[in-house]
């Protein structure tokens, strides 16, 4: 399910202070290491697959039914894996919305950044009527 607007903009603001907070851990976070992680999940996730499919059929050879039980459990499991580190990954021309130290800074007084989401939930509680 796709973020809203809101919480899109509230990411954006998360990912200003922490820009703000600590820049040499965020700069360690960005880039394409989720990119390279996801795709490497992947073809971890396929190749379990294929090792699924041995399972089941060498299950299937030696009549043993609970290897080939598991065999289908792998590639159930890899198959799952795959799909959602499919969806997760970002697109190859994707960048993060706050790209690195040139993201723009927030001007006003400095807060910590559990208060500002503390302060936000509240504000979202309140409109909804809770």
């Amino acid at each position: 399910m796709p973020l809203s607007e809101h919480e899109q903009r509230m990411l954006e603001q998360m990912e200003r202070a922490l820009y703000a907070e600590d820049p040499k851990f965020a700069s360690a976070l960005e880039g394409s290491g989720l990119r390279t992680y996801t795709r490497r999940r992947v073809y971890q996730a396929v190749a379990g697959f294929l090792v699924g499919i041995a399972l089941l059929m060498a299950g299937m050879v030696a009549k043993q039914v609970w290897l080939s039980v598991v065999g289908f459990l792998v590639m159930l499991g890899c198959a799952v894996l795959a799909v959602t580190g499919w969806r997760k990954a970002p697109k190859p021309g994707e960048q993060p919305a706050a790209a690195g130290p040139h993201a723009r800074r927030q001007r006003g007084p400095k807060r910590s950044m559990m208060d500002r989401i503390e302060q936000r939930w509240q504000r979202r509680r309140d409109e909804q009527g809770h």
